[in-house]
């Protein structure tokens, strides 16, 4: 059984993240596939949501494995599980199977609370995953992620983000990783007035999704817009050249879950599948060709030509006529 003293390991039996921030949720589960990887490299993940865990099911997945294998069942919109499954689950708590953590996603509330209750009288070891209404959550959200990537940020920088960033938790995330990785030293409010000035549609990365998406007439708005308010050349590059070359990595790299994928190719698991439904469409051709565009476009903005908007517009063509070479 899950213990009170359980609450700081993601190796607990049962783990229960409730709350309706997906990227929380996701977060919390992928702590402990990550913890269950470390320790046995064959673990085997399994992620069900509540119509899929029918009676039965998860005695099945639980089962005692001849080669006695590390697994960890994820039970996703664990409020909507039948009564009859609701009574496997309350069950199992009582006696969880050694080497085998199961991750039920709950988003609180009234519906399903008798199986939150159970968990929690368990001893199961819970993660919050509140949904971040105020701005002020939000600001707490952006300094706890600069933190945890070992960085410094002024509060007049975080603030700044969020302003143009707005509520989406992932794209605040993405962002201070941006951030991070492209400047040195302590993160000020002018570093992130360079890349994301006046709004969320301003920036780099806006263009560049919408480029690599095939979405040429989106993508020069975008560009334009991002001209217009203060938004280096350089940085629209840099972006076009991550939004590429993320496609190349993917389009090349084995098959295999989001995870396993997010290690080897240095992505978070969400921007996995954002990539993947970016690169349908896309041939190694027309990879090769953006880059190539994309490297003129970087040697006219900096001093290569004689007109960088007119670089960045060609390339932003350029990229989404690629994007589209197999359609």
């Amino acid at each position: 059984m899950a213990t009170k003293n359980s609450t700081d390991d993601p190796l607990a039996p049962v783990t229960l993240a409730v709350g309706q921030e997906d990227l929380l949720l996701d977060r919390a589960v992928q702590q402990v596939v990550a913890a269950a990887r470390a320790a046995d490299a064959d673990t085997d993940v399994r992620g069900l949501t509540a119509d899929q865990l029918l009676p039965g099911t998860l005695a099945e997945l639980t089962s005692p494995s001849l080669f006695a294998e590390r697994k960890v069942v994820i039970v996703r919109n664990a409020q909507d599980l039948s009564a009859d499954t609701v009574k496997d689950v309350k069950a199992y708590l009582g006696a969880p199977a050694e080497e085998i953590t199961l991750v039920l996603l709950h988003p609180g509330g009234a519906k399903g609370k008798g199986l939150l209750d159970a968990a929690r009288k368990a001893g199961a070891r819970e993660v919050a995953c509140p949904k971040t209404t105020k701005p002020a959550e939000r600001l707490g959200f952006v300094r706890s992620e600069f933190r945890a990537l070992g960085r410094s940020a002024t509060p007049e920088a975080c603030q700044a983000l969020v302003d143009a960033i707005g509520s989406d938790l992932r794209e605040l995330a993405s962002a201070v990783s941006q951030l991070t990785a492209d400047v040195e030293g302590t993160v000020d409010e002018a570093v992130v007035g360079r890349y994301y000035t006046g709004r969320a549609e301003a920036s780099s990365f806006n263009v560049a999704d919408r480029a690599v998406e095939g979405r040429a007439a989106e993508a020069l708005e975008a560009l334009r817009w991002s001209l217009s308010t203060g938004v280096a050349p350089v940085l629209i590059t840099s972006a076009l050249a991550q939004g590429v070359r993320a496609i190349g990595k993917l389009s090349s790299a084995r098959g295999g879950r989001p995870a396993d994928l997010a290690r080897e190719l240095g992505m978070p698991p969400w921007k996995i599948d954002r990539v993947r439904q970016q690169m349908r469409g896309w041939t190694p051709d027309g990879v090769a060709m953006a880059l190539r565009a994309v490297a003129e476009a970087d040697a006219g903005v900096k001093g290569g030509g004689d007109d960088p908007e007119y670089a960045l517009e060609k390339a932003v063509v350029t990229i989404a006529t690629a994007a589209r070479s197999r359609r």
